[in-house]
């Protein structure tokens, strides 16, 4: 079974759904509200789990009802909480989503999230040199994604960087991971380069392998060479949200088959993810990703 170490934020999820987004100043009449758990890193958790790899969280929820909901949920996922702290002196991190159209507006509070520590990190040396993949983003302290990366790099386990929310980061930092996963905008930010230069170009400026997720067109990605496209699975999108967890979460999984073919089947997770409501809501079993890609390739 392959083993998963995700390093990252833990969020109650305040959803409402609306017609459309309302404009500055303006109110408007929504149809649904939810709770739902979500936050990057536990989001990635959960769809690598139900994608069938053993999975373990290093993070930080508050001693407060969401925060107590949340490590239920985790738990019902059977993902491992020997490394998420309870804060009871702070709140879990929140995000506000307005879903509207299918595409989605999101305000992060991170709360708890603030508090994971480099310390933490290397407190789970031992799990993360026995993992197969580490899964990485930036909703907790810049330092602490630092430290993720070069314990990953010094045990020479490959770590994933999710670069969201979008940053710019130093090059050093960059040519630790193994891949880096953002989208043309995160990509351009990161660099510190024009976003509307074309993304092609723009994948040939990194200094390490690039997968680029493109929503409905797909990924690109690129070890060496010119960038590779993957082509997207055409479904009816319900909700956005979370469908670049699911890419990044199904990617090292996968990442042992090889990049083509992880890159594939993250293609495939994520596309299913969109065809439900909620970011953990829609993440597929293994059995549905293996089912879309058995259609299409009759």
């Amino acid at each position: 079974m392959t083993r998963i170490v995700v390093v990252g934020s833990i969020n109650m999820d305040l959803v409402t759904r609306a017609p459309r987004f309302a404009g500055p100043g303006e109110t408007i009449l929504g149809d649904r509200f939810l709770t739902v758990p979500g936050g990057k890193g536990a989001n990635q958790a959960v769809a690598a789990a139900r994608l069938g790899a053993e999975v373990a969280l290093v993070g930080a929820s508050g001693g407060d009802t969401f925060g107590r909901q949340l490590r239920h949920g985790l738990s019902a996922e059977r993902i491992d909480l020997t490394h998420v702290a309870q804060l009871d002196d702070y709140a879990s991190g929140t995000a506000s989503i307005t879903v509207a159209g299918g595409e989605n507006q999101i305000v992060v509070v991170p709360g708890a999230n603030m508090q994971v520590t480099p310390a933490q990190v290397e407190q789970a040396h031992t799990l993360i040199a026995c993992a197969d993949c580490v899964l990485v983003q930036m909703e907790i302290p810049l330092e602490s994604v630092e430290a993720t990366l070069r314990l990953g790099h010094r045990l020479g386990v490959p770590v994933i960087l999710n670069p969201a929310p979008a940053r710019k980061l130093p090059l050093e930092w960059l040519k630790l991971t193994r891949y880096v996963t953002p989208n043309q905008h995160e990509l351009a930010i990161m660099l510190g380069l024009d976003p509307n230069d074309d993304f092609r170009a723009l994948m040939q400026r990194a200094p390490c392998p690039v997968v680029l997720t493109r929503g409905a067109e797909g990924a690109w990605y690129r070890e060496q060479g010119e960038p590779i496209h993957q082509s997207g699975f055409r479904v009816d999108v319900v909700d956005s949200t979370g469908a670049g967890d699911t890419f990044n979460a199904a990617l090292a999984v996968f990442l042992h088959e090889g990049l083509p073919t992880a890159v594939r089947k993250a293609c495939a997770a994520a596309a299913l993810s969109v065809a439900k409501f909620g970011a953990q809501g829609g993440m597929p079993q293994l059995s549905e990703v293996e089912a879309l890609l058995a259609l299409q390739s009759v």
